[in-house]
């Protein structure tokens, strides 16, 4: 089968690799009917060094089951199935508590690592029955785009609102106007937050996020941007500072900008190690910081419904499609910022 590695910065390739197949009797085999380009691929798309051994990519996607060993119970051949970017078996302490990312099963893990890539024709899936998660519509539903969000996007974007405590009561800011910053918008809304505060530059996106909920659209960046903020909340910043970037910036930025008795919410891929978190900066104003990888297995029955009944439409983030063979150029769109994120059809 075809499949997508990375070999290094800038190199990625659609291969023939081995079909994959049922090895052990947890996992199941998957063929892909949709998948995407995550803009945290664009971490190792920019700075991974060269690999004699390229790293399989991919984890969000959406599939038909082919195959399944003999212990797996609640899945037959031909569900279409969606899965989270993380391997989890659902029944492990952790996941019962809501952290599928932090699951103790040994085959537990993140896509990539366990040598499986979702941006493929076919995958196998360990730990089947607690990773994958039925899907009740058509192969070929209009909704598949929005349901695909469901592996990562979405429910990332749902974790910083739901760690930042976002309601009603609170104003938000969003750090970010990626696919993951343009969905914490959507869901700070679905919870109830009537300010939201959207940082970006890009117009199309911005006007995206407004259309998802943001009340107001900031594009400068630094002290500029945290300036600007501050104006809007007569000086006081807001409850919640959504960080979906990840870099030290935004880091310090959404420090700026967190209201005092606030928390900041990270969910952008931390790029850095050490950063502020003293009496100057987190502890003298009684700061919280939460956030972490989400665990978006835990959301998936939560977010569905208003999918299903098109209360929400998260796919509206994905602005370009491509077969298997345009991948490499759609690394290099969404590394220029030529598309929002990419779509897959193998």
């Amino acid at each position: 089968m075809r499949a997508t590695l990375m070999y290094g910065a800038g190199d990625v390739r659609v291969e023939n690799v081995p079909d994959p197949v049922v090895s052990l009797p947890t996992d199941a085999l998957v063929r892909i009917a949709a998948s995407c380009i995550c803009g945290s691929d664009l971490w190792p798309y920019g700075s991974m060094q060269p690999q004699d051994r390229p790293v399989r990519m991919g984890h969000e996607f959406i599939g038909i089951v082919e195959d399944i060993g003999s212990e797996v119970t609640t899945l037959r051949r031909g569900d279409l199935v969606v899965a989270p970017f993380a391997v989890s078996d659902n029944a492990c302490p952790f996941c019962r508590e809501g952290l599928h990312t932090s699951c103790a099963h040994p085959r537990a893990g993140f896509w990539g690592g366990t040598g499986e890539g979702g941006q493929a024709e076919a995958i196998r899936v360990p730990l089947a029955d607690g990773t994958l998660v039925k899907l009740p519509v058509a192969p070929d539903s209009a909704l598949l785009p929005s349901l695909l969000t469901l592996s990562d996007v979405l429910g990332t974007g749902h974790h910083a609102a739901v760690t930042g405590g976002v309601d009603e009561r609170t104003r938000v800011t969003v750090i970010g106007d990626g696919a993951v910053g343009l969905l914490a918008v959507l869901a700070a809304r679905r919870l109830g937050a009537e300010r939201i505060v959207l940082m970006g530059r890009h117009r199309a996106r911005t006007d995206l996020g407004r259309a998802f909920g943001a009340t107001d659209v900031v594009p400068a960046r630094g002290g500029e941007g945290i300036e600007q903020v501050r104006e809007l909340t007569g000086g006081e910043g807001t409850h919640v500072v959504l960080e979906c970037v990840g870099t030290r910036s935004a880091y310090e930025q959404a420090l700026g900008i967190v209201r005092r008795g606030g928390v900041v919410s990270r969910v952008g891929i931390p790029q850095y190690e050490d950063a502020p978190v003293g009496f100057g900066s987190l502890f003298r104003h009684n700061i919280r910081l939460a956030g972490g990888p989400a665990p978006v297995r835990a959301y998936i029955e939560e977010l569905m419904p208003d999918i299903l009944d098109g209360t929400i439409e998260p796919g509206r983030v994905f602005d370009a499609a491509t077969p298997l063979d345009g991948i490499p150029a759609g690394y290099r769109d969404m590394a220029d910022r030529k598309s929002l994120k990419v779509l897959i059809r193998p």
